[in-house]
């Protein structure tokens, strides 16, 4: 692996277009009707960063994607690295006043958005004022001059493509996690994070050429983003499909472009098993799929196995923080393992302590704390926050866990109160300040509740003010007007008190076991 990457130039960029030089010809990418070459988006790529070196762009500069998932995306992705940026993508979920504040924050001096969409139209005049704003698409330029456009974003394949250089500590990605409506919550990963952690996961997974994995992860998530980049360094394909609105359709691709692997999450495969014609698939072709995002239920990961026969099933687990994985369960564990996220990735140590900070024997349970390459140098611009999370380069992860006497890990919970449903990480104090903005709302708590299909379903417990007129439509609605759609509480109970400790915080456990 340490030859796809250039012994001065660290720069993640210069390690795909090395790459890509030796498949020129194979398919990267497709996309709908849509299918690229490796030189294809070379050239893409090439344009990209010819674009903004045109117009002076700074080393280190951040460069915010609000993209769903695409081959424009892409060649713009490696194109800001390749000119020595950052790239901050962007939930393409999310509405305006979380772009504006994700913008900001981050003091990114570029913004590339999809013209189609309306809550990035409707960002861009303010943004304007302060950030180059690049249209991408059918985002034809009003004479505002809040934005330029870009219809299309071909080349002609070039011989070679310069990549500025950089070292290992430069940051190459900046990816918000939470805390969109007060506190965002950027977590900073460089050059030398990602290029250890893809490392991990290739060798992991046994990733090469001959893959052809279908994709239905955002890459403005860690996940999706390893996804992307660990099969374009090996020469890989990448099937796009950019969600999950019609199962079918996915299931009927894995026939018609030959896929050999899958990723998903617990919610991914639980669609999958119970709304499509799975079961009747043959996975001769299939060669692995893996899991990650939280915990599957061994019901489904055992009614999976059954149905996939000899593809490989892979356990993983990881955060943000540590680039995107922490472990991996390898596939000839599972049966043995099942419940278990494996042991350690190359190049990473787990320690799983108590809250003094000591190691704690087998089968009991403490913090999973991991240190490595791969492990972030702290949250964007926030001191405090990252002081909280690594300690001696250690990273906290807010996870429990125990090993058994093998050093198999399990995750027994979680000492953070973030909600994980799906795909998403989502912060409960988003959604109640929100929800506290309308009048005749005195208190609120949301917790993510059991649910079969997510993981975990949002609830909001509400204490209304005397005489309010409040009820759950209303409430939804105007989550839905300040919050991506995700976000927006599943149930709503009404309640007369919060019950709380002496020091006045909300017990958020009672409202989980209400």
């Amino acid at each position: 692996m340490d030859s796809l990457f250039h012994p001065e130039n660290s720069n993640l960029a210069w390690a795909f277009v090395n790459n890509a030089h030796a498949y020129l010809n194979s398919d990267a990418v497709v996309s709908g009707s849509r299918r690229i070459t490796y030189a294809e988006l070379l050239g893409n790529v090439g344009q990209v960063k010819d674009y903004l070196t045109e117009y002076e762009i700074k080393k280190g500069a951040r460069v915010a994607l609000y993209l769903s998932n695409s081959p424009e995306y892409i060649a713009i992705f490696y194109g800001v690295l390749a000119a020595g940026g950052t790239v901050v993508p962007l939930n393409t979920g999310a509405k305006s006043r979380d772009i504006d504040n994700w913008v900001r924050h981050s003091g990114a001096d570029w913004f590339f958005f999809d013209g189609r969409n309306r809550e990035a139209r409707i960002t861009i005049p303010e943004l304007g004022k302060k950030v180059r704003c690049v249209g991408i698409g059918s985002a034809d330029s009003d004479g505002s001059g809040w934005f330029d456009s870009i219809d299309t974003i071909s080349a002609d394949p070039k011989s070679s493509l310069d990549v500025v250089a950089v070292n290992n500590r430069d940051l190459a990605m900046i990816i918000y996690t939470s805390g969109t409506t007060g506190r965002p919550k950027g977590v900073s990963l460089s050059h030398g994070n990602l290029k250890s952690n893809f490392s991990a996961i290739i060798k992991g997974l046994g990733l090469s050429a001959s893959d052809r994995i279908l994709s239905v992860l955002p890459f403005y998530y860690s996940y999706g983003n390893s996804v992307l980049n660990t099969h374009l360094l090996t020469g890989g394909c990448l099937v796009l499909e950019k969600s999950m609105m019609y199962p079918q359709l996915i299931v009927d691709k894995f026939d018609q472009e030959n896929i050999t692997g899958f990723y998903g999450v617990p919610s991914t495969y639980a669609i999958l098993l119970k709304r499509t014609n799975l079961k009747e698939k043959n996975f001769s072709a299939f060669r692995l799929m893996a899991q990650a995002g939280g915990p599957m239920p061994p019901a489904h990961i055992n009614e999976l196995k059954t149905l996939i026969g000899e593809t490989d099933f892979y356990v993983m687990y990881g955060q943000t923080e540590a680039s995107a994985r922490l472990t991996i369960l390898d596939a000839g564990s599972l049966n043995e393992r099942l419940g278990s996220i494996g042991k350690a990735v190359d190049g990473v140590t787990i320690e799983v302590r108590n809250k003094d900070g000591q190691l704690v024997e087998s089968g009991v349970t403490g913090e999973l704390c991991a240190f490595g390459k791969n492990i972030m140098p702290g949250y964007w611009r926030d001191e405090a926050l990252t002081s909280c999370a690594m300690v001696d380069g250690w990273l906290h992860t807010g996870d429990l866990a125990h090993t058994d006497d093998e050093g198999f890990l399990y995750i027994d919970g979680r000492t953070s109160d973030m909600i994980k449903s799906g795909a998403n990480r989502i912060s409960p104090k988003e959604i109640e300040e929100i929800i506290s903005e309308l009048p005749d709302v005195v208190e609120v708590a949301v917790v993510g509740m059991p649910d079969v299909l997510m993981g975990e379903a949002i609830k909001a417990f509400i204490v209304l003010a005397p005489d309010a007129e409040l009820d759950q439509r209303i409430i939804q609605s105007y989550c839905l007007k300040n919050l991506a759609n995700y976000k927006v509480p599943k149930k709503i109970s009404f309640i007369d008190e919060l019950q709380k400790t002496q020091s006045g915080k909300v017990k958020r456990y009672l409202l989980k076991a209400s």
